[in-house]
């Protein structure tokens, strides 16, 4: 796996976007990132449609490297850690965050986070919440147009649709403009939306091998 880093400054702080579907707050040592969706293959499964699990092992190597890439002190998740409550790949997901029990984990509660006490203790997050600031900057899982000052935000799953004289591709991307950062979704087991992007934006798509502004 490669990661290809973009840095850009919000704000006066440095943020690194990676091709791997996250950000790192340099001053902050935060790794951020959203809409992991853990436990969506095994809603799948059964629900009667059969997926391999090999896709949530995908995004949790994906973390691992970046964890030895960035060694951050936090994880920012923007909404949407989980997909349908507690399953068997939340249980899977739980003994992989038990190798990094010296990380804080903070969840801003998305949409698709039903998550009652028992679960909270078993996920070991650090903290929960619908919103949370830090340093100006407000991390909220749908951008809110009346709430002032920065917002960094999930939900979406931004995509970019790019054509050529041969074919068109859908690549996702991160959107960065006046008052928001847009993030992907991390899993990799989501859709794109291509419409409903942040106007006056700039953006940044990716692939396994780069990431640069169009």
């Amino acid at each position: 796996m490669f990661i290809a880093t973009k840095n850009i400054s919000i704000q006066n702080e440095t943020f690194i976007l990676t091709n791997q579907r996250a950000a790192f707050w340099e001053k902050e040592k935060a790794l951020i990132l959203s809409d992991l969706h853990i436990g969506k293959t095994a809603h799948f499964r059964k629900n009667g449609i059969a997926l391999a699990n090999h896709i949530m092992k995908s995004d949790l190597e994906r973390l691992s490297a970046l964890i030895e890439y960035f060694r951050p002190e936090k994880f920012i998740i923007v909404g949407d850690l989980l997909h349908a409550g507690d399953n068997s790949d939340v249980d899977e997901f739980c003994t992989w965050r038990n190798q990094y029990s010296e990380i804080e984990f903070d969840l801003i509660e998305g949409n698709h986070d039903r998550i009652s006490k028992t679960l909270e203790k078993k996920l070991c997050l650090s903290n929960t919440t619908e919103v949370m600031e830090i340093n100006g900057f407000t991390f909220i899982h749908e951008y809110e147009k009346k709430r002032p000052g920065f917002q960094i935000t999930g939900h979406i799953h931004p995509g970019i649709v790019l054509h050529s004289s041969v074919k068109s591709i859908r690549l996702p991307c991160f959107a960065v403009s006046e008052n928001q950062l847009l993030l992907p979704a991390f899993s990799e087991f989501t859709g794109l939306d291509t419409k409903n992007l942040p106007k006056k934006s700039q953006f940044f798509v990716f692939t396994d091998a780069e990431i640069y502004e169009i």
